[in-house]
């Protein structure tokens, strides 16, 4: 009879790099669950982790940038409007002041 030996570490679970496949030896195996409330760890299932959050900008910052680009634009068309009345100020002030007298005479 042989004294029992040391026993074998378990062998390491592989995963693939996004964390959804396990190596078993011969295939890749699903990590998660079909209803996503489990994991395997290399050993056993344990309860899945809730979804991080998506990273990235908030609904708040876009807000912000959105509510900027408008005032942007509010100032471009005013400022050409601007450039337009001082331009062609004494134009348009014949311009009326004719439909008013073609108004008067009729």
């Amino acid at each position: 009879m042989n004294p029992p030996g040391p026993t074998p570490a378990p062998q390491q679970a592989r995963f693939s790099p996004d964390g959804l496949w396990w190596w078993d030896g011969k295939e890749w195996k699903p990590a998660i669950s079909p209803d996503r409330l489990w994991r395997w760890n290399g050993t056993s299932w344990v309860p899945a982790a809730p979804a991080a959050p998506p990273k990235g900008g908030s609904g708040a910052g876009i807000a912000i940038v959105l509510v900027l680009a408008f005032v942007g634009v509010l100032v471009l068309v005013g400022f050409f409007t601007l450039i337009i009345l001082l331009t062609m100020g004494n134009q348009i002030s014949n311009v009326f002041s004719n439909v008013a007298a073609a108004l008067n005479g009729s």
